[in-house]
């Protein structure tokens, strides 16, 4: 999302969280702006109508509350209207903003019952689970699933296991991948929570685990670096040999002992 759009989301984002303020309000919030990103997937001429230039912006508002009036809260219809009035560089923007919204609502409620670290936690393991369990993740992506099975499914291995912020997203990442693998919408919905603290998301793939003190280190390491805070997801893996591999975004920082070796093979060949 570029341009218009961007700048437009950003202007509802403040607006968000003034409605998400009051306590229980942001996961209800949530719920609805999933709802309705929904509703424009599945009818995409009232996403060109609403998201038309050519078109008042105060009647595209005006349309939307006379369609969602009474189907969605207060504060979620003023957002839905609030994104109809503006600008979009491109029809899917309005819903895709819809769904943003949504995962930024969940991750306030987390933040208001304390639990906006393990929200991070959560969705990063669980794709860790769907990443090393092919079955798993061919049945959560099974197009002929019924999402009502899907959902029991995760029931099974969620309950009690996960926050209520992580667990619906979980769900919603399952049930409506709007043309995403699971493990990429996870991974946007993570980094999206780790935005709320304005940090930074750092994979970081060892041999063996760190201890508590050398996890503190690296991710003052990388804040200095960085100039963010950065949230450290561990993962284990004999590949990397010795030492650690580091990924921030698409950057990736690489000092493990397979790495190394892997040069001079290059180097000797060469």
């Amino acid at each position: 999302m570029r341009g218009a759009s961007r700048a437009s989301l950003a202007e509802v984002s403040d607006q968000l969280e003034a409605a998400a303020a009051e306590q229980g309000a942001a996961e209800t919030i949530g719920d609805e702006l999933f709802a309705v990103a929904h509703l424009l997937d599945a009818e995409h001429s009232l996403r060109r109508t609403l998201t038309d230039p050519a078109r008042d912006a105060a009647a595209k508002a005006g349309l939307v509350r006379s369609l969602l009036d009474g189907k969605v809260s207060g504060p979620a219809l003023d957002l839905v209207a609030s994104l109809a009035a503006a600008r979009w560089s491109a029809p899917r923007d309005l819903s895709d903003a819809c769904e943003e919204l949504g995962v930024r609502a969940l991750a306030i409620a987390a933040e208001q019952a304390g639990l906006l670290d393990d929200l991070e936690d959560d969705l990063f393991r669980f794709g860790r689970v769907v990443a090393a369990q092919p079955e798993l993740r061919f049945a959560l992506a099974d197009p002929y699933l019924p999402a009502e099975r899907k959902r029991e499914l995760l029931d099974a291995l969620l309950d009690g296991k996960v926050g209520p912020a992580a667990k619906r997203l979980i769900v919603e990442a399952t049930v409506n991948p709007r043309g995403r693998s699971l493990e990429a919408s996870l991974d946007a919905f993570a980094k999206l929570a780790a935005e709320r603290r304005q940090r930074l998301v750092a994979v970081v793939r060892v041999a063996s685990a760190l201890t508590k003190r050398q996890q503190d280190r690296l991710a003052a390491a990388l804040g200095a670096l960085y100039g963010h805070q950065v949230h450290l997801n561990i993962v284990l893996d004999p590949q990397v040999l010795g030492g650690m591999s580091v990924q921030v975004g698409d950057e990736i920082i690489d000092a493990s002992v397979a790495s190394r070796l892997a040069d001079l093979r290059r180097r000797l060949a060469g």
